[in-house]
């Protein structure tokens, strides 16, 4: 169960409990920073039976996964919670977090993971399907299918890569045009070279049988047998709540669909905001994010231990000249508290 309670305020907030939320935590909580993971429970990866390609962990349950992380990060003094947030706002000293729920917690810096939402073409069956027999990614579940009669169905720029990618683990793969134009030119000849069959006319539903997919119906009627279907969904990064900071998604170069931008470091152009995992980088899959997510957090440290340093060097000097600037300004304060308090 995530079941921290939020305290009034931390080093670091993490929004999002994916594989790279919870891998920054570690590293934050290990550095010795308070930080909060904010977790809403909605991970993507929540459909598929299994996470491949994690060495060490290779087809561990999703929920498995994260519950493991939760339990490392706990072990070091870090709070996950549950909970969506809601908004964010920008503060003197950072920021701060509101929840959903109204709960609200300070930030001195704020890493966002949120990950991304797959947004899916409307066919009937298609949704039920997702991460079983409909799936998005060969190096996911390229293995799970191998040697199957797999369609690819074409809803995407990138649909003749993936069909050219799918036949690494298939001869039998059928590329479904839908409702985009067929492949012509080189698109074409590349997947007459691999065999890959291109079959014209709009998909209009999937064949299920006892629970399985058992084929695709065209929009005339026509049944192509099918056991695996492949699909580029839209990939749309989660990040509503940071539109207060001035932060929006883009277009990603691809095509593919919307990321938040960020520096090789995962630092935005918003100062103290920082991103990491598919928010960030749709197509990284749960080892990257998770990679991602310590590669950032330690640059979070960093920037936090030069703000440390200078706050110390500032102190420092100050009472090493009693003239100086920073003292006087420390005995304003000083003098102020008194009259506050006498």
């Amino acid at each position: 169960m995530v079941t921290d309670r939020l305290s009034d305020g931390y080093d670091v907030v993490i929004v999002g409990g994916g594989a790279a939320g919870l891998s920054a935590a570690l590293m934050l909580a290990r550095a010795r920073r308070t930080v909060v993971v904010i977790d809403a429970g909605t991970p993507r990866n929540a459909p598929a039976a299994g996470v491949h390609g994690l060495l060490a962990r290779e087809g561990i349950v999703p929920g498995e996964l994260l519950e493991r992380g939760r339990v490392e990060v706990r072990g070091y003094g870090g709070h996950v919670v549950a909970g969506e947030v809601g908004a964010v706002g920008r503060e003197a000293e950072g920021f701060l977090v509101t929840l959903a729920d109204g709960r609200s917690v300070r930030a001195r810096r704020l890493l966002v993971t949120t990950g991304l939402l797959d947004e899916l073409p409307d066919l009937p069956g298609l949704r039920e399907r997702w991460g079983r027999d409909v799936v998005h990614c060969p190096y996911c579940h390229g293995w799970e299918v191998r040697d199957q009669a797999i369609g690819v169905l074409a809803c995407g720029p990138m649909a003749v890569h993936q069909a050219l990618l799918f036949r690494q683990w298939s001869a039998e793969v059928t590329f479904f045009s839908h409702t985009m134009p067929p492949p012509t030119g080189s698109d074409a000849e590349q997947l007459a070279a691999r065999g890959i069959k291109v079959v014209q006319g709009e998909v209009a539903a999937l064949e299920v049988v006892e629970d399985r997919l058992a084929g695709v119906r065209l929009s005339d009627g026509t049944v192509v047998r099918r056991t695996a279907l492949a699909i580029q969904s839209r990939m749309v990064a989660r990040v509503a709540m940071l539109a207060s900071l001035g932060l929006h998604p883009s277009q990603h170069p691809s095509g593919m669909g919307e990321f938040l931008p960020a520096d090789p470091t995962g630092r935005t152009e918003t100062p103290g905001v920082w991103v990491a995992g598919n928010v960030t980088d749709l197509t990284a899959q749960v080892g990257a994010a998770a990679a991602a997510g310590a590669a950032t957090a330690a640059q979070i440290n960093a920037d936090l231990v030069a703000e440390d340093t200078r706050q110390a060097v500032a102190a420092y000097r100050a009472r090493q000249d009693p003239f100086s600037p920073e003292s006087e300004a420390q005995l304003g304060e000083l003098v102020m508290g008194d009259r506050r308090h006498g």
